[in-house]
Protein backbone atom coordinates (compact mmCIF):
# COMPACT_ATOMS: atom_id res chain seq x y z
CA UNK A 1 0.00 0.00 0.00
CA UNK A 2 1.39 3.59 -0.68
CA UNK A 3 2.10 6.01 1.69
CA UNK A 4 -0.30 8.97 2.25
CA UNK A 5 0.66 12.74 0.89
CA UNK A 6 -1.19 14.56 2.60
CA UNK A 7 -4.19 14.59 5.44
CA UNK A 8 -6.60 16.88 5.43
CA UNK A 9 -10.29 17.05 4.87
CA UNK A 10 -13.21 18.09 2.11
CA UNK A 11 -15.55 20.58 3.40
CA UNK A 12 -18.99 21.23 1.25
CA UNK A 13 -21.76 23.17 3.06
CA UNK A 14 -22.10 22.02 6.26
CA UNK A 15 -20.17 18.59 5.97
CA UNK A 16 -16.53 17.65 6.46
CA UNK A 17 -14.86 14.02 5.39
CA UNK A 18 -11.49 13.69 6.89
CA UNK A 19 -9.66 12.16 4.01
CA UNK A 20 -6.30 10.88 3.48
CA UNK A 21 -4.74 11.25 -0.43
CA UNK A 22 -2.19 9.31 -2.39
CA UNK A 23 -0.84 9.23 -5.56
CA UNK A 24 -3.36 7.21 -7.73
CA UNK A 25 -0.21 7.02 -10.65
CA UNK A 26 3.33 6.13 -10.98
CA UNK A 27 5.47 7.18 -14.00
CA UNK A 28 7.53 4.01 -15.52
CA UNK A 29 9.31 6.28 -18.08
CA UNK A 30 12.95 5.29 -18.72
CA UNK A 31 15.60 6.71 -16.53
CA UNK A 32 19.22 7.09 -17.41
CA UNK A 33 22.37 7.38 -15.09
CA UNK A 34 24.58 9.83 -16.38
CA UNK A 35 28.53 8.00 -16.48
CA UNK A 36 32.11 7.98 -17.42
CA UNK A 37 31.45 5.12 -20.35
CA UNK A 38 35.61 4.96 -20.07
CA UNK A 39 35.98 3.53 -16.64
CA UNK A 40 31.44 3.01 -15.45
CA UNK A 41 31.78 5.37 -12.83
CA UNK A 42 28.49 7.99 -12.08
CA UNK A 43 28.95 12.02 -12.85
CA UNK A 44 27.62 13.43 -9.64
CA UNK A 45 26.29 16.82 -8.98
CA UNK A 46 27.56 19.09 -5.96
CA UNK A 47 25.55 21.59 -4.32
CA UNK A 48 27.72 24.93 -4.19
CA UNK A 49 27.42 27.96 -2.83
CA UNK A 50 27.95 30.51 -5.48
CA UNK A 51 29.33 33.34 -2.94
CA UNK A 52 31.46 31.13 -0.76
CA UNK A 53 32.44 28.26 -2.64
CA UNK A 54 31.27 25.51 -0.47
CA UNK A 55 29.52 22.03 -0.73
CA UNK A 56 26.32 23.39 0.96
CA UNK A 57 24.13 20.12 2.51
CA UNK A 58 20.91 19.45 1.41
CA UNK A 59 19.18 20.52 4.89
CA UNK A 60 20.60 23.65 5.10
CA UNK A 61 19.26 25.04 1.20
CA UNK A 62 16.29 27.35 1.63
CA UNK A 63 13.60 29.15 -0.09
CA UNK A 64 14.93 31.94 -1.93
CA UNK A 65 12.42 34.31 -4.37
CA UNK A 66 14.14 36.62 -6.83
CA UNK A 67 12.25 40.07 -7.20
CA UNK A 68 11.50 41.73 -10.49
CA UNK A 69 14.37 44.32 -9.08
CA UNK A 70 16.79 41.49 -8.34
CA UNK A 71 16.45 41.70 -4.60
CA UNK A 72 15.91 38.54 -3.23
CA UNK A 73 13.93 37.27 -0.30
CA UNK A 74 14.99 34.60 1.59
CA UNK A 75 11.94 32.18 3.01
CA UNK A 76 11.76 29.60 5.29
CA UNK A 77 9.75 27.13 6.90
CA UNK A 78 7.76 29.15 9.17
CA UNK A 79 7.01 31.13 6.49
CA UNK A 80 5.48 29.13 3.89
CA UNK A 81 3.86 27.27 7.41
CA UNK A 82 2.08 30.15 8.34
CA UNK A 83 0.55 31.33 5.07
CA UNK A 84 -3.10 32.52 5.26
CA UNK A 85 -5.12 29.69 3.35
CA UNK A 86 -7.95 28.06 4.55
CA UNK A 87 -7.09 25.03 1.77
CA UNK A 88 -3.55 23.70 3.69
CA UNK A 89 -5.29 21.67 5.42
CA UNK A 90 -8.78 21.40 3.64
CA UNK A 91 -10.43 20.59 0.54
CA UNK A 92 -12.85 23.60 -0.39
CA UNK A 93 -15.71 22.97 -2.46
CA UNK A 94 -16.34 25.91 -4.81
CA UNK A 95 -18.40 24.56 -7.57
CA UNK A 96 -20.24 22.10 -9.05
CA UNK A 97 -19.72 21.22 -13.02
CA UNK A 98 -20.33 18.77 -15.41
CA UNK A 99 -17.35 16.65 -16.18
CA UNK A 100 -17.09 17.55 -19.93
CA UNK A 101 -16.57 21.11 -19.29
CA UNK A 102 -12.96 21.24 -18.29
CA UNK A 103 -10.54 21.44 -20.88
CA UNK A 104 -8.42 18.31 -20.51
CA UNK A 105 -5.29 20.74 -21.22
CA UNK A 106 -5.87 21.85 -17.55
CA UNK A 107 -5.47 18.35 -16.26
CA UNK A 108 -2.13 17.96 -14.46
CA UNK A 109 -1.96 14.93 -11.71
CA UNK A 110 -4.21 12.54 -10.58
CA UNK A 111 -4.87 11.20 -6.91
CA UNK A 112 -7.33 8.58 -5.07
CA UNK A 113 -8.83 9.79 -1.50
CA UNK A 114 -9.36 7.25 1.13
CA UNK A 115 -11.83 8.16 3.69
CA UNK A 116 -10.33 8.70 7.62
CA UNK A 117 -12.02 7.58 10.74
CA UNK A 118 -15.99 8.73 10.63
CA UNK A 119 -15.45 10.15 6.83
CA UNK A 120 -16.66 6.98 5.51
CA UNK A 121 -20.02 7.85 5.22
CA UNK A 122 -20.25 11.33 4.61
CA UNK A 123 -17.53 10.35 1.04
CA UNK A 124 -20.26 7.79 0.07
CA UNK A 125 -23.10 10.59 0.28
CA UNK A 126 -20.69 12.45 -1.77
CA UNK A 127 -19.28 9.86 -4.43
CA UNK A 128 -22.82 8.71 -4.96
CA UNK A 129 -24.92 12.43 -5.12
CA UNK A 130 -21.73 13.47 -7.59
CA UNK A 131 -22.25 10.11 -9.51
CA UNK A 132 -26.90 10.54 -9.28
CA UNK A 133 -26.12 13.85 -10.71
CA UNK A 134 -23.32 13.56 -13.52
CA UNK A 135 -21.18 16.38 -11.62
CA UNK A 136 -17.68 16.64 -10.76
CA UNK A 137 -16.57 19.24 -7.81
CA UNK A 138 -14.17 22.01 -8.67
CA UNK A 139 -12.02 22.37 -5.23
CA UNK A 140 -9.47 24.26 -3.92
CA UNK A 141 -5.98 22.18 -2.09
CA UNK A 142 -2.55 23.15 -0.99
CA UNK A 143 -0.21 20.74 -1.94
CA UNK A 144 3.47 20.14 -2.38
CA UNK A 145 3.89 23.75 -0.77
CA UNK A 146 1.80 25.34 -3.37
CA UNK A 147 -2.20 26.13 -4.11
CA UNK A 148 -4.03 24.43 -6.69
CA UNK A 149 -7.40 24.27 -8.56
CA UNK A 150 -8.26 20.78 -8.56
CA UNK A 151 -11.78 18.70 -9.62
CA UNK A 152 -13.35 15.88 -7.65
CA UNK A 153 -15.00 13.04 -9.35
CA UNK A 154 -16.42 9.44 -8.50
CA UNK A 155 -14.48 6.34 -9.93
CA UNK A 156 -15.98 2.98 -9.39
CA UNK A 157 -15.90 2.76 -6.01
CA UNK A 158 -13.47 5.60 -5.03
CA UNK A 159 -13.39 9.85 -5.15
CA UNK A 160 -10.66 10.89 -7.36
CA UNK A 161 -8.93 13.86 -7.02
CA UNK A 162 -7.46 15.98 -10.67
CA UNK A 163 -4.96 18.99 -9.87
CA UNK A 164 -5.21 21.17 -12.17
CA UNK A 165 -3.69 24.69 -13.66
CA UNK A 166 -4.22 27.65 -13.09
CA UNK A 167 -5.72 29.98 -16.11
CA UNK A 168 -2.67 31.70 -16.45
CA UNK A 169 -0.77 28.70 -17.06
CA UNK A 170 -1.85 27.61 -19.64
CA UNK A 171 -0.61 29.24 -22.74
CA UNK A 172 -2.34 30.86 -25.51
CA UNK A 173 -1.88 28.59 -28.61
CA UNK A 174 -4.06 29.79 -31.09
CA UNK A 175 -1.11 30.61 -32.90
CA UNK A 176 -0.70 26.98 -33.93
CA UNK A 177 -4.14 26.74 -35.93
CA UNK A 178 -4.00 26.58 -39.82
CA UNK A 179 -5.09 29.27 -41.56
CA UNK A 180 -8.60 30.49 -41.99
CA UNK A 181 -8.28 29.93 -46.13
CA UNK A 182 -7.27 26.54 -45.55
CA UNK A 183 -10.74 24.50 -46.42
CA UNK A 184 -10.86 20.59 -46.61
CA UNK A 185 -13.87 19.33 -48.94
CA UNK A 186 -16.60 17.53 -48.09
CA UNK A 187 -15.99 14.83 -50.25
CA UNK A 188 -12.54 14.56 -47.98
CA UNK A 189 -14.58 14.98 -44.78
CA UNK A 190 -17.08 11.79 -45.78
CA UNK A 191 -13.76 10.02 -46.25
CA UNK A 192 -12.14 10.83 -43.09
CA UNK A 193 -15.17 10.07 -41.27
CA UNK A 194 -15.33 6.35 -42.79
CA UNK A 195 -11.93 6.25 -41.87
CA UNK A 196 -12.63 7.05 -38.06
CA UNK A 197 -15.56 4.11 -38.20
CA UNK A 198 -13.29 1.91 -39.28
CA UNK A 199 -10.88 2.70 -35.97
CA UNK A 200 -13.09 3.59 -33.64
CA UNK A 201 -13.85 1.27 -30.54
CA UNK A 202 -13.43 0.98 -27.05
CA UNK A 203 -10.86 2.50 -25.15
CA UNK A 204 -9.33 -0.17 -22.95
CA UNK A 205 -5.60 1.40 -21.72
CA UNK A 206 -4.41 -2.82 -21.63
CA UNK A 207 -4.18 -2.98 -24.88
CA UNK A 208 -1.53 -0.56 -25.00
CA UNK A 209 2.10 -0.79 -24.32
CA UNK A 210 4.96 1.76 -23.85
CA UNK A 211 7.24 0.38 -27.23
CA UNK A 212 10.21 2.39 -26.27
CA UNK A 213 10.23 1.30 -22.79
CA UNK A 214 10.15 -2.23 -23.85
CA UNK A 215 12.45 -2.02 -26.35
CA UNK A 216 15.02 -0.50 -23.92
CA UNK A 217 15.06 -2.80 -21.61
CA UNK A 218 15.66 -5.29 -24.29
CA UNK A 219 19.01 -4.08 -24.99
CA UNK A 220 19.65 -3.70 -21.05
CA UNK A 221 19.09 -7.41 -21.04
CA UNK A 222 21.24 -7.75 -23.89
CA UNK A 223 23.67 -5.69 -22.67
CA UNK A 224 24.05 -7.47 -19.01
CA UNK A 225 23.99 -10.65 -20.82
CA UNK A 226 27.09 -9.65 -22.75
CA UNK A 227 25.07 -10.74 -25.68
CA UNK A 228 24.70 -8.62 -29.34
CA UNK A 229 21.98 -6.43 -29.25
CA UNK A 230 19.58 -7.18 -32.26
CA UNK A 231 19.36 -4.81 -34.76
CA UNK A 232 15.62 -3.75 -35.74
CA UNK A 233 14.53 -3.23 -39.28
CA UNK A 234 15.06 -0.38 -40.80
CA UNK A 235 11.46 1.94 -41.68
CA UNK A 236 10.93 3.96 -44.08
CA UNK A 237 8.69 7.17 -43.23
CA UNK A 238 7.08 9.28 -46.14
CA UNK A 239 5.93 11.65 -43.35
CA UNK A 240 7.38 14.34 -45.45
CA UNK A 241 5.81 13.47 -48.61
CA UNK A 242 2.63 16.15 -49.82
CA UNK A 243 -0.28 14.27 -50.00
CA UNK A 244 -1.91 15.47 -53.24
CA UNK A 245 -5.36 13.65 -53.22
CA UNK A 246 -7.03 13.39 -49.92
CA UNK A 247 -9.32 11.27 -51.09
CA UNK A 248 -7.74 9.06 -52.89
CA UNK A 249 -5.11 8.22 -49.68
CA UNK A 250 -7.87 8.68 -46.92
CA UNK A 251 -9.73 6.01 -49.69
CA UNK A 252 -6.55 3.78 -49.07
CA UNK A 253 -6.25 4.17 -45.79
CA UNK A 254 -10.17 2.83 -45.34
CA UNK A 255 -9.29 -0.49 -46.90
CA UNK A 256 -6.14 -0.87 -45.07
CA UNK A 257 -8.31 -0.90 -41.98
CA UNK A 258 -10.67 -2.88 -42.79
CA UNK A 259 -8.24 -5.64 -43.62
CA UNK A 260 -6.17 -5.14 -40.13
CA UNK A 261 -10.08 -5.28 -38.70
CA UNK A 262 -10.58 -8.69 -40.69
CA UNK A 263 -7.49 -10.07 -39.72
CA UNK A 264 -7.83 -9.34 -36.21
CA UNK A 265 -11.11 -10.42 -36.21
CA UNK A 266 -9.31 -14.00 -37.75
CA UNK A 267 -6.95 -14.06 -35.02
CA UNK A 268 -9.59 -13.75 -32.36
CA UNK A 269 -11.79 -16.38 -33.87
CA UNK A 270 -9.21 -18.71 -33.92
CA UNK A 271 -8.40 -18.31 -30.85
CA UNK A 272 -11.56 -18.81 -29.57
CA UNK A 273 -11.74 -22.30 -31.37
CA UNK A 274 -8.76 -23.51 -29.73
CA UNK A 275 -10.11 -22.43 -26.48
CA UNK A 276 -13.12 -24.25 -27.26
CA UNK A 277 -11.50 -27.89 -28.87
CA UNK A 278 -8.97 -27.69 -25.35
CA UNK A 279 -11.82 -27.21 -23.04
Amino acid sequence: MPRSLWKGAISFGLITIPVKLYGATEEKDISFKQVHPADGGRIRYKRVCDKCGKEIPYSEIGKGYEAADGRLAILDKSDLDQLPLSSTKSVDVVQFVDWDEIDPTYYEKSYVLEAEGPGAKPYVLLRDALRKTGKCAVVKVALRSRESLALIRPKDDLLVLHTMLWPDEVRDNSFAAPSQEVKASEAEVGMAEMFITQMEGDFNPADFTDSYREAVEEVVKAKLAGVPVEEADEQTSDSGAEVVDLVAALKASVEAAKARRAAAADTSQQKDDKKKAAS
